[in-house]
């Protein structure tokens, strides 16, 4: 495939660095080079397969509309945009394009995120609990779109509405890849459930193979339905 890479940060360098491995042709821009989405014209675009986005938040929706516009599908990486997500869907389907995006492509926090939906039955039976997650300095966004998702999943699962709401402690320290902790807890007992990445390759890899799962299709995606099919 020939992909588009949007972002040398080091999540978007190490989705280069294995899309090459995994022995695709591929192309970077930087958001300065990219500044709304200026270089991503119908001509531009017309040599790529797809576009992935691991940029910033403002970013994602011009660089989204340029690449609905060529028809192309795109992955999306970036978190902190999500209430544009109804819109850019009206879009994708009208356009007959791929999109899919998330808050992790790591297939383990994917495997983590199924076994809260499990865990949240702790919340019909007397149990409270909170969130805690922890990144690296430089990440802009808290709570991460992570952390936002586990709440989501947990509301959802346990059919509690959002008043009871599991609260969500966030810590911006070191280089810390990312983790995410939930615990219950109960006057008899505490749960404990934790995901720790190691490192952001299995980011990277999730959103090549996601690129790779969209050929041939079109639709609005969220990466947490589809991972298992890749």
């Amino acid at each position: 495939m020939d992909l588009l890479i949007l972002g040398r940060g080091k999540t978007g360098s190490l989705v280069a660095e294995v899309a090459r491995e995994r022995r695709h042709h591929i192309e970077t821009l930087n958001e300065i080079e990219n500044a709304n989405a200026r270089a991503l014209t119908p001509e531009f675009l017309s040599r790529f397969n797809a576009v992935i986005d691991f940029t910033e938040a403002a970013a994602v929706v011009p660089n989204a509309q340029a690449a609905i516009r060529a028809g192309k599908n795109m992955v999306v990486g970036t978190t902190g945009w999500y209430e544009h997500a109804p819109r850019l869907r009206e879009l994708v389907l009208s356009a007959k394009t791929g999109f899919v995006y998330g808050p992790n492509f790591s297939l383990g926090i994917n495997l983590f995120f199924e076994i809260v939906r499990t865990a949240a039955a702790a919340l019909e039976y007397e149990y409270g609990g909170q969130i805690f997650e922890r990144h690296h300095k430089e990440k802009k966004d808290a709570p991460s779109g992570t952390a936002l998702t586990i709440q989501r999943l947990v509301r959802e699962s346990s059919g509690c509405g959002p008043e009871q709401d599991l609260e969500i402690v966030s810590f911006r320290e070191g280089d810390v890849v990312g983790m995410h902790e939930v615990v219950f807890n109960s006057a008899a007992d505490r749960i404990y459930l934790c995901h720790d990445a190691k490192s952001r390759r299995g980011f990277a890899e999730g959103a090549v193979r996601a690129a790779e799962w969209l050929q041939g299709k079109s639709g609005f995606f969220e990466f947490r339905d589809i991972w298992r099919e890749l």
